[in-house]
């Protein structure tokens, strides 16, 4: 999930926003996590549910990211009552399946991971921000990764 965030961190632009979408311990964290270092921001990018959301400013110069937990947004909406400057950053909201962006163009990732895998690391333990915890030794177990965008600025593909 981070080599994919990574890769799409790096195609990201000011006025993007991807919307994130899948259950707890997909690894949408994770998969922000890598967008942030393709993007250059300043980090740790940490998961913003206490907050809504974090601002990660770029450390190269580039666009901003703008980590968003949509879970307890009604709408869209209350989105723009954020006051997230959308068009100078890249928005990336995790749990923001369904909302009516209004935007010319976004993009969707959904993150489909099996259930009842047995030893994989599942629950809330899967979306720990500790550092401390050494989560190369856990084992990982296969997600399956929709890339869907909307609009002119993804009509030539994503990757």
């Amino acid at each position: 999930m981070h080599e994919l965030g990574k890769r799409l961190g790096r195609v990201l632009r000011a006025g993007d926003i991807v919307i994130l979408t899948g259950p707890l311990g997909a690894g949408k964290t994770t998969l922000t996590r890598g967008i942030g270092e393709g993007l250059g921001v300043r980090g740790p990018v940490q998961s913003p549910t206490f907050v809504i959301a974090r601002t990660h400013p770029s450390l190269i110069g580039g666009a901003p990211l703008v980590h968003v937990d949509a879970y307890r947004l009604a709408d869209a909406a209350e989105l723009d009552d954020l006051d997230i400057d959308v068009d100078r950053s890249v928005v990336v909201a995790e749990w923001g399946a369904g909302f009516d962006l209004e935007r010319e163009s976004w993009l969707e990732i959904v993150i489909a991971r099996p259930t009842g895998a047995g030893d994989a690391v599942d629950g809330p333990a899967a979306e720990s921000t500790d550092d401390s915890v050494d989560w190369s030794e856990a084992p990982v177990e296969p997600r399956h990764i929709t890339l869907l965008g909307f609009g002119e600025r993804w009509s030539e593909g994503v990757l």
